[in-house]
């Protein structure tokens, strides 16, 4: 459920014409709801009201210091997955003890700033970093809390590239694995265990994968505890997906909440959830304007002057995301390949796709774009990146403003003998 909605014809952010702000701000660009992102928000809170719980927000979703501002102010913690996302959600306000650190590839650098910003606990991913966190808390004079990251090789039936819970994925730890070097982390002296973590892929559909990984996970909790090691927090990621094409019926976070509770009731565990396309996905559009019509032997192609450095999922998924006129009309429909302007044959925005016939200077939306949108765009084409506007009620709030060609040299040195 989103508020980009037409009236009269005239497609809507809330109480704004999108085609307004496109005209004011400039394409090509993002704009986000703030309405939906709180009816989101919301929605996690209330499915897991009564039970002890952190929703931490995936910020590798949408990163925006704006955004990350309503997660704080709505109690929300962060999931991050490198040292910038964690300057991020401390400075949006984020309350350390609410982040919990994933990624397989932390730096020396990074696990040194988290230690010291005191965060709830790394999701350690392999022995070697659990050594290396040891290691590197022992140097500080700190206990580094900690969960291991578990595979517990399930299938989440999502795109190969976002699967993580399988054991041919680099994610985590084998759960067969997982005892041993639980017994290795007690042991070592600058690491304190405070739970488990798993994680099984993005843009799952379906609650099954959920509820079998965490049965498994269940299973772990129990042995471990016949070992002696007590779990404060169970991690169970995240991975929600969401309606793209409009066909798709993922489920909602309260139906999550009934399918997963009666799992872990009785265990006392803190649970600790890791949102970001859920909430920010759909809450979010991408602006873009008609710069060319171009047929050649039956091909069509609408040409717009937003590309994969903009907008990656379809070159790099071949992922679905519905296109619409900013403002509704009667022509004609065509099927197009809609193509940004990047010099590589992989830069398109939709292929084939049925769409009434636009014309040159009109704007397109392409819904569902607030989740790996903006996160994943690039300088690639020396192209400055797009802005950044959210909407409340009225009123909307460039909360990032398009780079400029002079951002492009921002911090560049010309060696002396060049010049």
């Amino acid at each position: 459920m989103h508020d980009f909605l037409y009236r009269n014809s005239e497609l809507y952010a809330e109480g704004v014409p999108v085609r307004r702000i496109a005209e004011k701000v400039g394409t090509p660009l993002y704009i986000y709801s703030h309405k939906t992102l709180l009816r989101h928000i919301r929605a996690y809170q209330g499915a897991f009201d009564g039970h002890p719980h952190i929703v931490c927000f995936a910020l590798k979703a949408n990163s925006n210091p704006a955004i990350l501002r309503v997660f704080a102010q709505n109690g929300f913690g962060a999931d991050v997955v490198s040292g910038g996302e964690l300057f991020l959600a401390l400075r949006a306000g984020i309350p350390p003890r609410r982040i919990v650190y994933a990624g397989v590839g932390k730096t020396r650098e990074e696990i040194t700033y988290a230690l010291k910003s005191r965060i709830l606990m790394f999701n350690v991913e392999s022995p070697d970093e659990l050594k290396f966190i040891d290691s590197i808390a022992g140097d500080l004079g700190l206990k580094a809390p900690i969960a291991l990251r578990v595979n517990p090789d399930i299938d989440p039936r999502t795109h190969p590239y976002i699967s993580t819970g399988l054991r041919k994925n680099k994610f985590g730890i084998p759960i067969e694995d997982a005892i041993e070097n639980y017994l290795i982390a007690r042991r070592l002296q600058n690491v304190e265990i405070l739970g488990i973590h798993k994680h099984i892929g993005s843009q799952i559909t379906d609650l099954r994968p959920f509820v079998d990984a965490l049965k498994r996970v269940i299973i772990l909790a129990d042995d471990l505890r016949r070992h002696g090691i007590e779990i404060k927090h169970l991690d169970i990621g995240g991975g929600l997906g969401i309606s793209y094409k409009g066909d798709e019926a993922p489920p909602e976070p309260g139906e999550l909440s009934k399918a997963i509770l009666p799992i872990i009731r009785g265990y006392g565990f803190n649970l600790i959830l890791e949102p970001g396309r859920s909430i920010t996905g759909n809450a979010g559009i991408f602006v873009t304007r008609v710069l060319y019509l171009k047929s050649q032997k039956g091909k069509t192609f609408v040409i717009v002057d937003g590309g994969m450095n903009d907008l990656l999922r379809p070159s790099l998924y071949n992922a679905y995301h519905e296109i619409i006129p900013v403002r509704r009309h009667r022509r004609r429909r065509i099927v197009a390949d809609i193509v940004g302007p990047i010099c590589e044959s992989g830069d398109f925005l939709a292929r084939e796709r049925e769409l009434p016939r636009p014309e040159r200077g009109e704007f397109l939306a392409v819904m569902s774009a607030g989740a790996y949108g903006f996160t994943m765009s690039s300088n690639y084409n020396s192209r400055p990146r797009p802005a950044e506007v959210l909407v409340k009620g009225n009123r909307f709030y460039v909360i990032r403003e398009r780079e400029s060609y002079r951002d492009l040299i921002k911090g560049v040195k010309v060696p002396d003998f060049l010049r």
